[in-house]
């Protein structure tokens, strides 16, 4: 497992929970954090004391179809809060809906203007890196797969890619932006998982934990974002300015800070995130009978459609980004014309997409049809181009 093991790994950890992985007793020093480690209690054990009380009284009050369709329409950052919805949620939405003080809208911007310029290496790495991912990252393949969106993973993975997807708009976090709203109904909708997943006896059979969803999973799911994201692209040799980088890393600490993780466990350094992720994320890869449902249900989803894309290429391409053990634990068939075309045709994709090599790649027009195969997936995001409904569950998949 050199790959995984050499570079910290990674949602379309694409599926709606942007939940992750620990190990009990896990040491979780983040060097560089806006705190010094260990000032307060470990990440392992936050949840979020703001939301976690709100979502399950809306859920116990039978008010979350009330806040569905109250919440239907705020979609834009500069957006009102909507009204109809009840007086605690609009109480504790006016106290979040915010950017926290730290965030500086110029490293913002630049991290759009990266997203845009390097869209196609984020899109593959974010679809078919840290989706599939997340199917070996224990916790969250249970979590996921005994969620209320479990058992219909294409909406799910609308839903989830959704997150990702506002994050990587020009002007995410700007008042014509949605991914501000995004985040806000994310952390709403981890709080009703919190609340709904530990009576699920299917759950809690499988589960090493009694509440999902901790900050430190999120802070783990980040690592299998965000920093495997980075790591690769500069392991393929794309440019990447020191500026551009720090940028890409503003972004997602402002994400997490959204989703509610105390400012003090998020690194502040790629060196603190690079640390942090070889010692939480990387140890816990392993196959769950789960994950292995949810990858088969994930890679299945092109089957829907013919652009040419062979399931081979995709297996291939998964070992690629991830590693044959990944692959195999997954089940992942070989199709060894497929690997070999994959493993010297995306090489000389990225030379010619970066100006670094005139010769257009034989693979050229397959790794476009693949762009295409999962932007018809997931860009549509369901039945709108332009947004996902998030909605609270109101129980478990059955």
């Amino acid at each position: 497992m050199e790959n995984l093991s050499r570079r910290g790994m990674l949602s379309l950890g694409v599926a709606l929970g942007l939940v992750g992985a620990t190990g009990p007793g896990r040491a979780w020093a983040a060097p560089g954090a806006t705190a010094p480690a260990g000032s307060a209690t470990g990440p392992e054990y936050v949840w979020d004391a703001a939301a976690d009380p709100l979502m399950a009284s809306v859920i116990d009050n039978g008010q979350v179809p009330a806040v569905n369709a109250a919440w239907a329409s705020w979609v834009n950052n500069n957006d009102p809060l909507p009204s109809g919805l009840p007086a605690d949620v609009t109480a504790y939405l006016t106290t979040v809906n915010k950017l926290p003080t730290w965030a500086d809208p110029a490293k913002l911007a630049r991290a759009a203007d990266f997203n845009r310029r390097r869209d196609t290496y984020l899109f593959m790495l974010y679809g078919l890196g840290s989706g599939i991912m997340s199917t070996v990252i224990p916790r969250e393949a249970r979590s996921v797969y005994w969620s209320a969106g479990g058992a219909n993973m294409q909406d799910r993975a609308a839903k989830t890619f959704t997150f990702g997807y506002d994050l990587s708009q020009l002007g995410a976090f700007a008042p014509t932006g949605q991914f501000v709203v995004t985040a806000n109904k994310t952390r709403m909708v981890h709080a009703a998982v919190r609340h709904l997943l530990p009576r699920s006896p299917h759950w809690t059979a499988v589960a090493d934990e009694s509440v999902p969803i901790s900050a430190a999973d999120i802070l783990v799911t980040f690592h299998s974002l965000g920093t495997y994201v980075r790591r690769r692209m500069l392991d393929w040799g794309v440019p990447m300015p020191a500026a551009d980088q720090e940028a890409f890393l503003h972004a997602w600490q402002v994400a997490i800070h959204l989703l509610g993780v105390p400012d003090e466990h998020i690194p502040q350094s790629w060196a603190a995130a690079e640390a942090q992720s070889a010692q939480v994320l990387t140890p816990i890869l392993t196959p769950t009978p789960e994950g292995i449902e949810l990858a088969e249900d994930l890679l299945g989803l092109t089957a829907q459609i013919d652009l040419g894309i062979t399931r081979g290429v995709l297996n291939e391409f998964v070992r690629y980004v991830l590693s044959d053990q990944v692959g195999d634990w997954l089940g992942l068939k070989r199709d060894y014309a497929a690997a070999t075309l994959v493993r010297t045709g995306w090489p000389a994709f990225i030379l010619f997409r970066e100006g670094l090599s005139p010769v257009l790649p034989g693979a050229f027009y397959m790794f476009d049809q693949l762009l295409r195969a999962l932007a018809m997936l997931f860009l549509n995001k369901g039945s709108s181009s332009t947004t996902t409904p998030i909605t609270i569950p109101t129980g478990n998949r059955a």
